[in-house]
């Protein structure tokens, strides 16, 4: 199944217009590794443009432990891209050691609204992990002209419609300390948090697109 969805979504990304928009060159997943890697932050419903953009030569994924994962990581790994399995509920600490022992020259990827949402609010994992890593952060935002939504639980997929256009926008990159206290990665959770959802907005004005409902987690703060 995992090959199939592969083979599938392969296809449809070969009919769109793609606009790759970097804020700084050196950080590009597309591109072989010259220099530093990074973190890319994804969120979970934007997943699959990163992946069918273009081939990605030295990526490395965080990818959760439950059921889905085990899709996701079949998946990934007929897209070329290794995988360690956990998240910061369950797997956490041998999922770090492990993307530090073999991640070292490749970029990493997670999605920081997982494994369980809400979905596009930011858990502290992505933070940690570039602290540990000394991976800088770098905001990401996918935006299509049309597409279909899938819920699949707590958030849904999107999908672009055959001939359509994706935007891919990333911001310049969040370098995090290597020691940081428990306030510190929050402070640093938030302001990646703020990264995300301005990049968000900035890409939909890009394509002439109306601006988003601002997340669930900023009407929260709005009415506190």
């Amino acid at each position: 199944m995992a090959w199939g969805a592969v083979i599938l979504f392969k296809l449809l990304y070969l009919t769109l217009r793609k606009d790759v928009r970097l804020a700084d060159q050196e950080a590009d997943p597309y591109a072989p590794v010259s220099g530093r890697t990074f973190t890319f932050c994804v969120w979970h419903d934007s997943l699959l443009s990163p992946l069918f953009i273009a081939r990605q030569p030295a990526t490395m994924a965080l990818v959760g432990g439950h059921r889905d994962g085990t899709f996701l990581a079949n998946s990934l790994r007929n897209l070329g891209i290794t995988t360690a399995r956990g998240s910061t509920s369950a797997g956490g600490t041998a999922a770090v050691r492990e993307l530090m022992q073999q991640g070292q020259n490749r970029h990493l990827v997670l999605t920081p609204d997982g494994p369980r949402g809400p979905r596009r609010e930011m858990k502290t994992g992505c933070a940690f992990l570039a602290a540990k890593t000394q991976k800088p952060v770098v905001p990401t935002a996918f935006v299509c002209t049309r597409s279909w939504s899938i819920g699949t639980g707590w958030t849904d997929l999107t999908i672009p419609v055959p001939f359509s256009k994706v935007l891919a926008v990333t911001a310049p990159a969040i370098e995090i300390p290597r020691k940081v206290s428990k306030e510190e990665l929050e402070q640093w959770t938030e302001k990646i948090q703020q990264e995300m959802d301005d990049l968000q907005i900035r890409a939909a004005e890009m394509l002439g697109k109306k601006t988003p409902a601002p997340p669930a987690h900023a009407a929260v703060d709005k009415a506190a």
